[in-house]
């Protein structure tokens, strides 16, 4: 391994994310790649077959990060399982505003550019996914009685994710964020309908 080796795998790593989330996963060159990560092909080349297997550890360390830059903020703020879940929410509505409208979901963008032959790739988009949807349905199944009716933790936490990336990929293109309020507003009326009178 060069010296300094394993920094210079995490600069590429952490500025290949940077970029994919930025530019998308196919606008993202080579030599963009290796001038904000400040490393050569060379080094590139050592730590990677090819920009597939880059996206591989992209989406490893997206999957390995849930935890402590989505999860724990929010958990440690809120105890309730429901208000956990709007947290999580909340949390991309910020990134939204923070980024001008910029912000767009890392994984969705993903899932809308890369080739559906790339089986790999699909696969940990899949798995980054699923752990997040684990999220949400481990605060509903904690929250079950809370709620008037039976549900199906599962698919409620689907449906959630889908609410989430829709709302942000409308926030994004509006360049507002009318669109995501209004689609965790409904979210929170689903919610509520299921959730007994006070």
């Amino acid at each position: 391994m060069p010296k300094n080796g394993s920094q210079t795998k995490e600069r590429i790593i952490h500025s290949a994310m940077y970029l994919f989330w930025e530019r998308g996963y196919n606008a993202t060159g080579m030599a963009d790649l290796l001038k904000l990560s400040k490393a050569n092909s060379g080094s590139f080349y050592y730590f990677f077959d090819s920009k597939e297997a880059l996206l591989d550890e992209v989406l490893d360390l997206y999957l390995n990060s849930l935890e402590d830059i989505i999860v724990k903020p929010v958990f440690e703020k809120r105890n309730d399982p429901i208000d956990r879940i709007f947290g999580i929410l909340a949390g991309y509505r910020e990134k939204t505003i923070q980024t001008n409208f910029a912000y767009g979901c890392p994984i969705g963008r993903l899932a809308l550019e890369i080739d559906p032959n790339n089986q790999s790739a699909r696969e940990k988009i899949a798995a980054n996914f699923s752990a997040w949807i684990d999220v949400i349905r481990k605060c509903l199944i904690e929250a079950k009685d809370h709620f008037s009716v039976e549900i199906n933790a599962e698919e409620i936490a689907q449906f959630t994710l889908t609410v989430m990336e829709g709302a942000v990929m409308q926030s994004r293109m509006f360049a507002s964020v009318e669109p995501f309020d209004a689609s965790v507003r409904q979210l929170r009326n689903y919610f509520d309908l299921m959730l007994p009178k006070m």
